[in-house]
């Protein structure tokens, strides 16, 4: 039954999406109630495998393969696999959705629709951590980007449709990159391997690691750079970042907390389930470029956030900060730095998800996120903002929250690779401090400057079970981050095994060797 639990997993929301299709579009309750159920059960179902999985196993477990499309020319098979890197993605996942189901109650359009959309989604997000099939991979990232375009488009606010465009044809650009790129390494397998040409991610990478597959450097340059935009469109890396503070502002809440929680981990998840391992030597040779870019991005990204006057967008592009350092940690080139990088994508998901989550909260209430609409809000929600300095505490990095931990470890990591880049990171965690601790002064302290914040409700019943879980979450990994760090360790390490070895037997190709002379 194993086998399988993976396939149960992704493919549950998509069968509730088409339960979905036989209620009536008046039954609105029944609707919201049944994709709450769902996703939950798509937790639950999920929960087990981090009390399966074999934390001291570097390699890939729940193995599940059947074959899909068989040609003479091509095989694709439906192989999917989880490990230390995808358990925890798949988990934050399955997480997630039901509080952004919950957190969509106040959905009054077209509700059938959206939470349809929403549970195709989650098997597209989950489909893309597990698919082990490069062009399985490539069906679920497109999968996934369809249904979050309709959220944008359709659920948004005023500027909806603006944000849904710049959303899509940026991903969709990175999509075509990593498409050509797949093919490509589909056609050099056909020709070098014995077993002609195969689109399995493992095959590919054991063949680089024992050097079977050949990519002359100046192809995989090149075949780097396709995929790498792809990964940096969607981390957002600056200066690919540009669609993610407009598609968070117009998103409804439920698509911030997904952007923020899930899809952003999907370009870290790519450098280092596919650049790192297939492209060594290209990976070496921009390293210090990208550690440049993830430094940018740290600063650029703090320093517009102490400027904005819109809450949603100041959260958004504190997130380019936060990610720049994901991208800083797998550019080291060490163990603690990746299992850092890791980690955090874990804490920034749960914490940034509450920042959001508490935004839409407030703008349910007064139907704005500029800063300056609030004030004094201590006073009639002191419950929500409670919740709200927690969150904040925690993407500022104060210990014991979850990304406390995250990012030390990335600073040590980084540290040990290069002390310079250390220091102008830990510049990011100073900057973090101010930009939040002055919104959260802006927002919920000082005298009630308008007066309908006076009398605003304090949360609901609802809204605290949406709240609860995530800061019980932040608590929990922030005290007892061995339990997550443990089984991410095999794989940090067999990665970096993955790109040195690579590297040295592919150093030694006549290619190499000619480029070098």
């Amino acid at each position: 039954m194993q086998q399988h639990w993976l396939t149960v997993v992704v493919f549950l929301p998509l069968l509730g999406a088409f339960v979905l299709l036989l209620f009536p579009a008046t039954a609105r309750e029944a609707i919201r109630r049944t994709a709450l159920g769902i996703s939950l059960l798509t937790f639950v179902v999920a929960l087990p495998l981090y009390f399966w999985f074999e934390a001291a196993e570097p390699g890939f477990q729940f193995l599940d393969r059947h074959g899909w499309i068989s040609a003479p020319t091509v095989q694709i098979d439906y192989l999917v696999g989880i490990d230390g890197l995808s358990l925890f993605l798949v988990l934050l996942t399955a997480f997630l959705m039901p509080v952004a189901i919950l957190a969509s109650w106040p959905i009054s359009q077209r509700i059938k629709e959206f939470f349809i959309v929403i549970l195709v989604l989650e098997t597209g997000m989950l489909g893309v951590f597990v698919a082990l099939d490069m062009f399985l991979f490539y069906v679920f990232w497109e999968v996934m980007l369809i249904p979050m375009y309709l959220i944008i488009g359709v659920w948004g606010h005023e500027r909806r449709r603006y944000a849904a465009i710049k959303f899509i044809l940026y991903t969709m650009l990175g999509s075509l990159l990593m498409l050509v790129a797949i093919i490509w390494l589909y056609s050099a397998a056909s020709t070098q391997l014995l077993e002609g040409g195969t689109f399995n991610l493992l095959t590919l990478i054991n063949a680089r690691t024992q050097g079977s597959l050949i990519i002359p450097p100046g192809s995989e340059r090149w075949l780097f750079l396709a995929f790498f935009v792809a990964f940096a469109i969607k981390v957002p890396l600056f200066p690919f970042h540009t669609w993610l503070p407009d598609a968070h502002v117009e998103a409804p809440t439920a698509g911030s907390v997904i952007l923020a929680g899930v899809l952003l981990k999907m370009g870290g998840y790519g450098l280092l389930r596919f650049c790192l391992p297939l492209f060594p030597s290209a990976v070496k040779e921009f390293a210090p470029a990208i550690s440049a870019l993830a430094i940018i991005s740290i600063l650029y990204g703090a320093l517009v956030s102490l400027v904005q006057p819109d809450m949603k967008k100041l959260i958004a592009y504190s997130s380019v900060s936060h990610m720049g350092f994901v991208v800083l940690g797998i550019f080291a080139f060490n163990d603690i730095a990746i299992e850092g990088a890791i980690f955090l994508m874990l804490g920034h998901g749960l914490s940034t998800g509450v920042l959001f989550l508490i935004a839409g909260m407030f703008y349910d209430r007064r139907h704005t996120h500029l800063i300056r609409d609030f004030g004094g809000l201590a006073t009639p929600l002191p419950v929500l903002s409670a919740f709200f300095l927690i969150a904040c505490l925690a993407s500022l990095g104060l210990p014991p929250l979850v990304n406390w931990a995250g990012e030390f470890m990335v600073l040590v990591g980084v540290f040990r690779a290069n002390i310079l880049h250390a220091v102008l990171a830990a510049l990011g965690v100073v900057f973090a401090a101010v930009y939040l601790l002055w919104m959260y002064q802006r927002v919920i302290y000082g005298e009630i400057t308008h007066e309908a914040n006076r009398n605003l409700p304090d949360a609901t019943h609802r809204e605290l079970a949406v709240l609860i879980p995530m800061v019980v979450m932040i608590i929990f990994m922030g005290l007892a981050s061995p339990l997550f760090t443990r089984p991410m360790e095999p794989t940090a390490k067999r990665i970096l095994i993955e790109v040195e070895s690579s590297y040295y037997k592919l150093a030694q190709t006549p290619a190499a060797e000619a480029e070098r002379q």
